[in-house]
């Protein structure tokens, strides 16, 4: 792997040398299926930032493993280059998990991105594995609002290109934004997201790495105060 970028010129160059990279198709889950939520933690004043990896088996929705891992922030902030901050903690929790994950869920985008290589589209061609971007606001993209049950969904659009879709997933709630990274269908990444929301907004696997990272970011902190 080249060695991670150290600029803003280094990670534009970067980004346009993995989105040739990106495969936008792939199969459904099976009902075997291990997929893993992964989120991060930040404290900018300590330079500390956290990840945590949920490993959630699909079709019983329980969390078979969790790990997180913690490191100083390697890259600044530039909107559209949020991958470059976020990866290597990332890398390090998946890393530790036992079992493979057969998908990873992001809370963020995948080809729902200016240059079209998000944060789950940048994991995807790294680590290889099927990924999907599951957002809570649509970017800088456009949408019209989708019918109100569950299931219902319209196109994310930057101009007249879809780069993912609105999907509702409880009734009479905002939609989230999901988008491909890599090795998975669009429409295969939203039935995924489906089944892993059975009962909130956002997907299981979603809602227990964000948990789950705060209070690894918290344990840290405290560690350190000591």
């Amino acid at each position: 792997m080249p060695a991670w970028p150290a600029t803003e010129a280094d990670a534009l160059a970067e980004q346009d040398r993995l989105r040739t990279l990106v495969d936008p198709t792939g199969p459904a889950l099976s009902d075997g299926a291990f997929v893993a939520g992964v989120d991060v933690a930040y404290d900018d004043e300590r330079n500390v930032v956290v990840a945590a990896a949920v490993l959630v088996d699909f079709a019983t929705r329980e969390t078979v493993e969790e790990t997180t891992a913690a490191g100083p922030v390697s890259f600044p902030y530039v909107p559209g280059l949020l991958a470059f901050r976020e990866l290597p903690p990332v890398l390090d929790a998946l890393g530790a998990l036992r079992h493979r994950p057969d998908l990873i869920l992001c809370d963020g985008y995948g080809l729902a991105h200016p240059r079209r290589l998000g944060l789950a589209s940048h994991l995807g061609v790294l680590t290889g594995l099927p990924t999907a971007g599951v957002a809570k606001t649509p970017f800088t993209f456009s949408y019209d609002q989708p019918g109100p049950a569950r299931g219902d969904w319209s196109p994310l659009l930057d101009g007249a290109e879809v780069v993912g879709r609105a999907v509702r997933t409880q009734a009479g709630v905002k939609p989230v934004f999901v988008s491909v990274g890599h090795r998975i269908g669009l429409a295969e990444a939203c039935d995924a997201t489906l089944a892993l929301a059975a009962r909130y907004r956002l997907p299981e696997t979603t809602r227990r790495a964000d948990s789950l990272c705060r209070r690894a970011l918290a344990d840290v902190l405290h560690r350190e105060a000591r």
